[in-house]
């Protein structure tokens, strides 16, 4: 396809540290991109909190500036789709006005009411046995103790804030009400409401509220937007959107999905089993699987893929790549009384050539990455991260790499137990494989951490498998957003997307590593499992 006929998506990957606005082309080609960073409000008691007039006011400025540099004519921007942070919470009027800060994934104020929620007389691990088995049936999970969930922040909304929940029309995902401000239509996607926790799954191909889940949690089901999928054609931009961003009144903006299901998407592994890490602020290990099924002791179940008719697994760890932001913003740059004019420099670059200085194993250093508590494959938000055997002969060097490898031991953590996840279905389809067989030998790698040579040679080396370096892989998810809007308008096929995902580099486990992390992995458990009750103690 020439450059003249080529056509463009206006993607919009909405993440927590901020939007990137990107032109991509139908076949996702990165052809210009920008970013902007939104401030979170994090305050004791579990409130974590962002306002979606930065997220507005940030995506607007970042999509001018990629549509005013002129790299594509603006008549071949044909489609606007947008991908966001997950499980979070906006409450907005009949006007599309947000009423309150989202409450964001990270925020544990609901947790309380979750509690109540599972009381009974017969309960596993904290969750009603009753309940939780009726969940399941219907849609795979439910919600999770930590209070991390939307439907836990409407739940903390109507007992706390009673007037702004009466005010409330409708309560919107971060995607949703992105979608909203583009478009002035309020609705929701079966993969964007999953995690409240209200639909039922069990036939993919029809998807929709549970009326007995919705009386369970006993909120108002009229608040609730209505269900279109991924790739439905929401509408035409809003004029004035339209007008303020110097694009066509009748460019479309597709559905689309959030994060998760728009990443397993962007990074090229969308047939079933093909999978993808994802490093950025928290992190996840996610494929595409053939049917409904729920690990609830490790927090992971089938959920509704962007792809219409598919399932992939849902689960995510908190702390990934946030473990190096909250060690420059928190500690070596913090602005105190020490360092009020200082300028912070590009530190990860810098991160990288340190760590690649510092032995594997960092002197048996450990890092547990739990800053903000835990998802999977434990849910538990009263872990904490932390050190372990730091001595005098340490520097700064290996505290860096020991954060780097903490992350890597958490997301093999989780790897153990996907393995396990689809390892039946695996065998069941390729009856020369054996439980002795490696069930995953290989994941693509994308997201801001997947910019890092070392870090995806750490990865390779601690997961002992090979590392695919998706090419741009911190824009896989405006890829993805780009390609479901592709498909949506049209202009491509699901079983076209992985010719358009390019690898850039690969990474194989070395050998001469393998005995560390072995033992350095087995000690990371040791320290979870020995350090519970310390944690339940100092944080409940």
């Amino acid at each position: 396809m020439s450059n003249s006929q080529k056509k463009y998506i206006l993607a919009i990957d909405h993440g927590t540290g901020g939007p990137k606005s990107a032109i991509v082309s139908t076949e996702g080609e990165i052809i210009e991109w920008a970013f902007e960073e939104t401030p979170l409000y994090a305050l004791k008691g579990g409130s974590v909190e962002q306002n979606p007039s930065d997220w507005w006011n940030a995506i607007i400025k970042t999509s001018k500036k990629v549509i005013d540099s002129g790299n594509v004519p603006v008549d071949d921007i044909v489609g606007v789709c947008n991908t966001s942070q997950w499980s979070g919470t906006v409450a907005v009027d009949k006007d599309g006005n947000h009423l309150m800060n989202s409450i964001i994934w990270m925020d544990t104020r609901g947790a309380k009411y979750i509690e109540k929620f599972y009381k009974s007389l017969i309960q596993v691990s904290g969750y009603s046995l009753s309940k939780i088995l009726k969940w399941i049936k219907r849609t795979g999970g439910g919600p999770s103790q930590t209070g991390k969930d939307p439907i836990a922040h409407i739940l903390w909304i109507k007992n706390e804030l009673p007037e702004i929940y009466n005010k409330t029309f409708k309560f919107l995902e971060p995607q949703d009400f992105i979608n909203l401000k583009l478009t002035g239509k309020f609705a929701a996607s079966p993969a964007s409401i999953h995690v409240h926790w209200i639909t039922d799954i069990r036939d993919i191909n029809n998807v929709k509220y549970s009326k007995k889940l919705i009386k369970g949690f006993k909120i108002d089901p009229e608040k609730l937007p209505e269900l279109k999928s991924s790739i439905d054609i929401l509408g035409s931009l809003k004029s004035s959107v339209a007008d303020e961003l110097g694009l066509n009144k009748d460019v479309k903006v597709v559905m689309g999905a959030p994060d998760l299901p728009a990443a397993s998407i962007g990074s090229g592994a969308v047939n079933n089993y093909e999978t993808h890490i994802y490093v950025g602020t928290s992190d996840w290990i996610t494929c595409h699987v053939p049917y409904k099924k729920t690990d609830i002791n490790h927090n992971m179940a089938s959920a509704p893929s962007a792809i219409p008719g598919r399932y992939f697994i849902a689960n995510e760890q908190e702390i990934a790549g946030g473990a190096l932001s909250f060690l420059r913003d928190n500690i070596l740059y913090h602005k105190d009384e020490l360092l009020k004019e200082e300028v912070v420099p590009d530190v990860y670059k810098i991160f990288d050539r340190i760590v690649e200085k510092v032995p594997a194993g960092s002197n048996n250093l450990i890092f547990t990455p739990w800053l903000i508590g835990e998802r999977a494959p434990v849910d538990n938000h009263t872990v904490r991260g932390g050190l372990y055997n730091l001595s005098l002969e340490m520097s700064r060097e290996h505290i860096i790499r020991a954060i780097f490898e903490g992350v890597a031991y958490n997301i093999r953590w989780l790897f153990m137990y996907i393995e396990k996840f689809i390892q039946k279905w695996k065998m069941q389809e390729n009856p020369n494989i054996s439980k002795r067989d490696i069930i995953i030998p290989e994941l693509n790698i994308i997201g801001g951490g997947g910019q890092s040579n070392i870090w995806c040679q750490i990865f390779a080396d601690v997961l002992n498998r090979k590392i695919k370096k998706v090419k741009n892989p911190i824009q896989a998810q405006a890829r993805g957003a780009a390609f479901i809007a592709s498909v949506g308008l049209g202009y491509l096929k699901w079983e076209e997307i992985q010719r358009c995902c390019e690898i850039s580099n690969v990474f194989t486990p070395n050998p001469e590593n393998r005995q560390i992390y072995d033992k350095l992995f087995k000690e990371y458990i040791n320290i979870y499992k020995i350090m519970g009750k310390t944690y339940k103690n100092l944080n409940l």
